[in-house]
């Protein structure tokens, strides 16, 4: 009788085993976490923890629990990483990605396992493209959009020509795609460099200089963006050929660069002083619980929006993860409070937002911070959404 007994208590607690397990959340976020450009997974770390604060630890009414993978900035460790989360994990989400290559490795197996992938910061043109997915959504921006926004404004400052220079990944060449699609004048020269260890950018800024372009155009992000705004200084460029850029000056980049970024623009879709009461709550209580490191940055807003995201979706469906077709339907929604303002998605599943310039000031304290300039456009959609085959 009592083995019985126990045989009928093992089946009945294999049977609420499945329901047990749908009562929590489970993403699996992948990003940068060790070397040099740690700081910047950290910091998109910090800001999804932030949002989970915000969120009660709950989304949806559900425990939520997030497993942190390293993909060492390199694709092929993001890749086995990715697959983890999707097979033995098994995680209801997947987000981060500050990579496109990393991104680009990795995207396969997730759309195909039908499990939601979303991005916080990487955006390749493949995957708002040809690659585009039902299971794939961004909450930064196709890579070109950026690059786009500082090609119209140099338009604007009325410069004639422009010299090129960027790191040579998928990244890299969208960003310089980018400026070449809006820019109206004439791009006299362009280097793509090794990616991600050169962070000697002397031979590129000599062949900048013999150019003799009007503008100089820059992306590198992280550690490279100080290494090469404080070289173009060191090469006594500025003051002389206007650098205008994409991602190179950030808040975690600003304390290295100090006064060598001020009067540099930069092009952005998030600035930590745009007017909405999301990003006030934002900004203030993420400098209130992590006072000893820069932030938040770009990365940081896109993962704190990534939560938030995620939330809607959940509390939408009523916490059914089951039904992919309404899931999808409330992600496409976009029904939450971003700490960038309005965006709303396109068919590709990446927003239409607007693009600030941004520029580095020097507040009464002595202190560098990044400011909100002007709206460079307004309802940005990507180049891309037309060879989507989603409608």
């Amino acid at each position: 009788m009592k083995m019985a007994l126990c045989a009928a208590g093992a089946v009945l607690a294999l049977a609420a085993a499945p329901a047990a397990a749908q009562d929590k959340i489970k993403i699996g976020f992948v990003s940068t976490f060790s070397g040099p450009t740690a700081v910047i997974g950290n910091d998109m770390r910090n800001s999804f923890e932030l949002a989970l604060d915000h969120l009660g630890r709950k989304m949806g009414g559900k425990d939520v629990e997030v497993i942190y993978e390293d993909d060492q900035q390199k694709p092929e460790v993001g890749l086995q990483k990715t697959q983890k989360l999707i097979q033995s994990d098994k995680v209801d989400f997947v987000v981060g990605y500050i990579w496109s290559n990393v991104l680009l490795a990795s995207y396969k197996p997730v759309v195909e396992s039908q499990t939601f992938l979303i991005g916080a910061n990487a955006g390749p043109h493949q995957l708002a493209g040809e690659q585009c997915s039902p299971f794939f959504f961004s909450t930064s921006w196709q890579n070109d959009q950026t690059p786009q926004a500082m090609g119209l404004y140099m338009n604007q400052k009325g410069v004639k020509s422009v010299y090129l220079i960027g790191p040579n990944y998928a990244a890299g060449k969208d960003m310089l795609a980018g400026v070449a699609s809006t820019f109206k004048g004439q791009i006299v020269g362009q280097d793509l460099t090794k990616w991600p260890d050169q962070l000697d950018f002397s031979a590129e800024l000599s062949k900048a200089r013999a150019a003799n372009p009007e503008a100089i155009f820059v992306f590198y992000p992280g550690a490279a963006g100080a290494q090469f705004l404080n070289q173009y200084v060191q090469a006594g460029l500025k003051g002389k050929i206007p650098l205008y850029t994409a991602f190179t000056i950030d808040e975690l980049t600003l304390p290295r660069q100090g006064d060598a970024a001020l009067g540099v623009p930069g092009a952005q879709e998030w600035v930590n002083d745009l007017p909405n009461d999301a990003n006030r709550k934002f900004v203030a209580d993420y400098r209130k619980k992590h006072a000893d490191v820069p932030g938040p940055t770009f990365y940081g807003a896109q993962s704190y929006d990534a939560a938030m995201l995620i939330d809607s979706a959940v509390k939408g469906t009523k916490g059914n993860l089951s039904d992919k077709n309404a899931l999808r339907a409330e992600l496409k929604k976009a029904n939450f409070k971003s700490v960038r303002g309005n965006f709303k998605y396109g068919n590709n599943h990446f927003p239409i937002q607007n693009f600030y310039l941004q520029e580095a000031v020097k507040n009464p304290d002595g202190k560098l911070a990044l400011k909100t300039v002007s709206t460079i456009v307004e309802n940005d959609q990507d180049r891309f959404h037309e060879k989507c085959p989603m409608k």
